[in-house]
């Protein structure tokens, strides 16, 4: 089992929304996470689940994080309330953790099984829209990716988002599931070193 994190930060700030909304659309971004997320095991937080379009990805089987118990999800079949990593003790296949903060802090931190081993670090560097709420940054995510990881790839540049992977120091890391990631974002990607 390979367990992947994946983000979008904002430059210099590392906010990923301000209340319950991203403060940016890109649109070639949201087609790389939904395009690497689609037919995979994928757990997130209950504000992201409702962020997604029509509170789905297609061919996913998606773990919803939350506290409350009784949380409806759109897709009872493949889609299932949790409260914790300890539900996925049994899950054999890979994992793609889809935020929001919490949850990325929690699989960054938490059992060692369920840390990641790559983490898709997506940086956009444009203008964020001034928004009434909390604002709501990885920082503790990114200092834990930062001293615990290398970056391998080097940056997919595209519409102001710098995609760069990351993987755990020390780790094995599937290879399919690398080259899967890494053909999503060289797309119309320009690519730096």
């Amino acid at each position: 089992m390979t367990v992947v994190a994946m983000w979008c930060r904002h430059e210099g700030d590392n906010l990923i929304g301000i209340g319950n909304i991203i403060t940016w659309r890109v649109q070639s971004d949201a087609e790389h996470f939904l395009e690497v997320v689609r037919g995979q095991t994928v757990v997130c937080g209950r504000k992201t689940y409702e962020s997604l379009p029509n509170r789905t990805i297609e061919q996913s089987k998606i773990y919803v994080m939350t506290s409350d118990a009784m949380y409806e999800v759109a897709d009872a079949s493949f889609h299932q309330v949790i409260s914790g990593q300890r539900a996925l003790a049994d899950v054999e296949e890979d994992i793609y953790v889809a935020g929001g903060a919490e949850i990325y802090q929690l699989f960054m931190t938490g059992k060692e099984r369920l840390k990641p081993q790559i983490v898709v670090d997506c940086v956009y560097s444009g203008a964020v829209s001034e928004l009434e709420g909390a604002r709501i940054d990885i920082s503790g995510s990114v200092a834990v990716m930062e001293k615990n990881y290398r970056r391998i790839s080097p940056f997919y540049c595209q519409d102001g988002v710098s995609s760069a992977i990351w993987v755990r120091k020390g780790e094995f890391v599937e290879q399919s599931v690398l080259k899967r990631i890494v053909a999503v974002l060289e797309k119309g990607a320009e690519i730096r070193w």
